[in-house]
């Protein structure tokens, strides 16, 4: 029978059923249910974007679904997945060149993190999405394969085309390049005991206890992308990221905790438009603070 195709190529981001592909597809289909919340995790860790991965692990179904023969399904979408992910990934290096300000990965509701029991949702944390873009397309590819699917060095090669020793190397060099930043507090309770706290102290002018909630090395990074009022530089250390904050928080009458990537996160509205707080944690005190404001990074939110 002839493979399924998808008549029109440029809609691959488009929702598309099983019934679209025929009978064929049917086995394919079932499969295809039972990965995809895997697959949009493993994109989305990927890419940073929760919309890019949605059209990657898309495009990736449809590509299963007009395939000759396929052995694995899981197989399959794991390596078109990632390797339609690395293609991105270089196509966003040379955006990113141009972009206004620091980069931060798009934050996601928590409610649309795929509920897979296989999928750890530590690492969907933005905490830990933020960290792997530090890493290059095929760094990024070798670490999440390896931390992500326990798959081999060997079984990375093959998906990424590279020898079983190169794919070694690629993880040293990616986990040398995390550091110590890997290991980090991802529990929600602390992050939402440090929220409470830091909203608490912020709207108060309470600089002092502001700064005994951040690290002696806290960092704050915030994204506009040239689209809303933001700092185009981090905003180092304690006493400056508190005089931020306290001058952020006075010119809102709008905060709320949210959920965001499986962890509470600050809306705030100092402008009208709404920004993101999100933390990463590390022994008890705020390490990084990812303020979020680029609308286009806030549709998945």
């Amino acid at each position: 029978m002839e493979p399924c195709r998808h008549t029109d190529p440029n809609a691959a981001t488009e929702a598309v059923t099983p019934a679209d592909c025929g009978a064929r597809t049917t086995d394919r289909a079932a499969a295809w249910a039972a990965a995809r919340g895997r697959m949009l995790a493993h994109a989305y860790r990927m890419l940073g974007s929760w919309q890019d991965a949605e059209d990657v692990a898309q495009e990736a179904w449809l590509r299963m679904a007009a395939a000759d023969e396929v052995r694995s399904p899981d197989a399959f979408l794991t390596t078109t997945v990632t390797r339609l992910a690395i293609d991105r990934l270089r196509q966003r290096q040379r955006r990113q060149e141009d972009y206004i300000g620091p980069w931060i990965a798009e934050p996601v509701a928590s409610d649309l993190l795929p509920e897979d029991a296989a999928i750890d949702r530590d690492l969907l944390s933005l905490a830990a999405i933020q960290l792997l873009e530090r890493l290059s397309p095929p760094e990024r590819a070798t670490y999440v394969l390896r931390t992500g699917f326990a798959y081999s060095f060997r079984d990375i090669g093959v998906v990424i085309d590279h020898t079983e020793t190169a794919c070694r190397q690629l993880y040293r060099r990616a986990t040398a390049r995390l550091g110590a930043d890997a290991r980090f507090d991802a529990d929600p309770s602390t992050h939402t005991r440090l929220l409470d706290a830091l909203l608490q102290a912020a709207r108060h002018g309470a600089l002092r206890e502001l700064e005994t909630l951040l690290a002696h090395d806290a960092v704050l990074w915030a994204d506009g992308g040239g689209k809303v009022s933001s700092a185009l530089k981090p905003i180092n250390g304690p006493a400056k990221i508190a005089r931020f904050l306290v001058g952020i928080t006075r010119e809102t009458d709008v905060i709320r905790v949210v959920d965001i990537n499986g962890q509470p996160a600050l809306e705030i509205h100092p402008d009208g438009l709404t920004r993101l707080v999100s933390l990463r944690v590390k022994d008890g005190r705020i390490e990084e603070l990812l303020l979020t404001g680029n609308p286009d990074k806030l549709r998945a939110t």
